[in-house]
């Protein structure tokens, strides 16, 4: 009798090692799942973030590959620093890419170029302290200079939904304004507007 006492209670014990095993595995292939989730979720996210900070970086700089012709009845400036054909370095940094690239002058003006601020027609973000938008490029204006705080509709079409929006004047510069175009990595464009004239190193 003792000894069905003793080997039963080593089967018990056996059991409730094998049990505590078990359990021990379980939590760990659960603690091993759980911790794989969270990597992958840290991940994800982390992609996101950086895709989110590329897209910022980029967003809002549609320009078209060419800007075409100036807008009626600016006009040409006289004896500009970098006439047309010069070759320059732009400092502006309007987009990623610019600053420090190589441009090539492609038209030259006198006129009020002004930064501004605006909501696009297209239901895009609102923009804020857009370089460049010029005298001829704000509607029922003439040759009236504004300040800031001003508000005027936009003509021009830099970007998708510019053209029709009201801007609010940031600040104005009377510089003699370029159009330019750049060829470079990251980016090609002709007749790029605008470029003002303390934004332009000579090569």
């Amino acid at each position: 009798m003792k000894r069905s006492i003793t080997l039963a209670a080593l089967v018990l014990t056996s059991t409730l090692a094998l049990t505590a095993c078990s359990d021990a595995t379980d939590n760990s292939d659960d603690a091993d799942t759980t911790s794989t989730t969270t990597a992958t979720a840290e991940t994800n996210e982390t992609h996101q973030e950086d895709t989110t900070t590329a897209d910022e970086e980029h967003g809002g700089h549609d320009h078209p590959a060419d800007g075409g012709a100036p807008p009626a009845g600016i006009e040409e400036a006289e004896d500009p620093t970098y006439p047309v054909g010069t070759e320059v370095i732009l400092t502006a940094d309007h987009m990623p890419g610019m600053d420090g690239a190589t441009a090539t002058i492609s038209g030259a003006f006198d006129t009020t170029a002004y930064a501004v601020s605006y909501t696009p027609t297209d239901g895009g973000d609102p923009v804020t302290n857009h370089k460049w938008v010029v005298q001829e490029e704000l509607d029922g204006v003439g040759s009236e200079k504004l300040g800031a705080g001003d508000t005027a509709t936009i003509t021009a079409e830099h970007m998708s939904g510019m053209q029709g929006a009201e801007a609010t004047i940031d600040s104005a510069t009377d510089e003699t304004v370029y159009m330019v175009d750049i060829d470079s990595p990251e980016m090609t464009m002709k007749r790029h507007k605008w470029v003002v004239e303390s934004e332009i190193q000579p090569t």
